[in-house]
């Protein structure tokens, strides 16, 4: 005989290969926590609503507690015939306390129960995340304040194109990443929304009470369909596709810094326990952990794409399929908090070649745009400008030379307006300190953008 709370119907038992095939329970257990504070909640309910005794609801609240003990405790046996966290704990509980843990799930369906448990657990992991992001952000500061006068080229098309601040380099990504923070605020609201109450998919004949259970749960809103309540899984989706997002702004970030680490770039080292080295080749040091993060990123996108494949063409309400909604779910939360922890870690020891840096700026012809601009305010028109600019470089690398290295007879071979101020104008700091406007890449700026990055993470926390 079946010991499934849902058998009376049946004759037969599941088959052994059906049970392991359709059984969430190795997986959905880490549910454990939402799903008794949801059936404390609901039981309460009941309870305030006549429905049950407060004597059932005595018992109930104590074996749930009891139950909450025994999993923290590594003392719960789960069972896959019981398929998943919701009967698993019920058949538990009734097993304890009898006929008040059979009451229990009056007024209620797995399939709003399982809503309920992902949409908490969907609010807690966001939050968690969150405080991550924040972490991240505060490593990207730290690093940016610590390296405020470092000079750098910055790239279009992996080509140098103009000297920036490395810090302003590192704040492109605080910016992404407080993109990513309010992306997951969006996702906590449509997650904040309270399912339980719905039934299988019409609501239930008994008079029940669900903005207690809302207000008990802390939930802002109430589904106002059921069929929607149980069916909605826009959230997950939200997540998974901030989740991606965020993954994907790691992604260029690990990029930039494995480059970084190269020898042929060589701005930056990292610590050697955030590296590995080669089982053959005892030179090497390679930058793993960006190289996994990279990785990573393609598989939190996939549970993205499998999630939206997943719900395309499935009817109102519940199906089956929607148990695919949590594997790929808390895959992608494992791994982009796994990857926030780490990555702030990389910026904090990260090493920074400054020097390499600088002599990178100073041989090249990124300073080529400040020639012209220098032009422009003698008041040559810019394409003109821009021309002169351009036959000066040529010149340059025909000679094997930068535009540092020309003498100002020879700067004004090419246009009268050249002056003996002109060595001074392409200097590196010159360059970036004259790109003052608003959001730009002087220090003035960017030590405006610190101050405004560290006043708003002050307010968060």
């Amino acid at each position: 005989m079946s010991e499934k709370l849902w058998g009376g119907r049946f004759e037969k038992s599941t088959d052994e290969m059906i049970n392991d095939f359709q059984a969430s329970i190795n997986f959905d257990k880490r549910l454990y926590r939402e799903d008794i504070a949801g059936s404390i909640a609901h039981a309460k309910m009941l309870a305030k609503c006549g429905i049950i005794s407060a004597d059932d609801l005595q018992k109930i609240t104590a074996g749930l507690k009891k139950i909450l003990a025994q999993i923290e405790a590594g003392e719960f046996k789960f069972s896959a015939e019981l398929e998943d966290i919701h009967m698993n704990i019920e058949k538990a509980l009734t097993d304890d306390i009898g006929d008040a843990g059979g009451r229990l799930h009056t007024a209620r369906s797995r399939n709003d129960q399982v809503a309920l448990d992902m949409h908490m657990y969907v609010r807690r992991q966001v939050e968690e995340i969150q405080r991550l992001i924040i972490e991240m952000q505060k490593a990207l500061i730290d690093a940016a304040e610590k390296n405020l006068s470092v000079i750098m080229p910055g790239y279009t098309h992996l080509q140098r194109a103009q000297p920036i601040l490395f810090s302003h380099h590192l704040l492109a990504y605080f910016e992404m990443l407080q993109r990513d923070s309010d992306r997951f605020c969006g996702v906590y609201d449509r997650a904040d929304i309270m399912p339980l109450g719905a039934g299988a998919l019409a609501g239930t004949t008994l008079p029940i009470d669900r903005k207690f259970v809302a207000n008990e749960l802390d939930f802002d809103a109430i589904y106002l369909n059921s069929l929607d309540a149980v069916s909605d899984r826009d959230y997950i989706l939200e997540f998974l596709s901030a989740a991606s997002i965020l993954m994907v702004h790691l992604s260029r970030f690990s990029e930039e810094i494995i480059l970084w680490c190269s020898r042929e770039f060589n701005f930056v080292e990292l610590d050697d326990a955030h590296c590995t080295g080669s089982s053959m080749m005892p030179q090497k040091k390679n930058p793993d952990v960006p190289e996994l993060i990279r990785g990573k990123t393609g598989r939190v996108i996939g549970h993205l794409t499998a999630m939206l494949m997943t719900v395309k063409a499935l009817p109102l309400a519940y199906n089956k399929d929607l148990q695919e909604d949590k594997e790929g779910l808390f895959d992608a939360i494992d791994t982009v908090k796994f990857s926030l922890a780490v990555f702030a870690q990389i910026v904090a020891g990260m090493k920074i070649k400054a020097e390499n840096m600088r002599r990178a700026v100073e041989e090249d012809f990124s300073n080529a745009t400040d020639l012209a601009d220098y032009l422009v305010k003698k008041g040559v028109p810019f394409r003109q400008a821009h021309e002169i600019s351009g036959k000066l470089v040529h010149h340059c690398i025909e000679r094997g030379i930068y535009l540092k290295d020309l003498t100002l007879d020879e700067f004004k071979n090419f246009s009268d307006k050249f002056d003996a101020d002109i060595h001074a104008a392409i200097k590196p700091e010159t360059c970036v300190n004259n790109r003052n406007s608003f959001g730009g890449t002087s220090t003035e700026q960017v030590k405006m953008q610190i101050v405004e990055a560290r006043a708003w993470l002050k307010e968060v926390e």
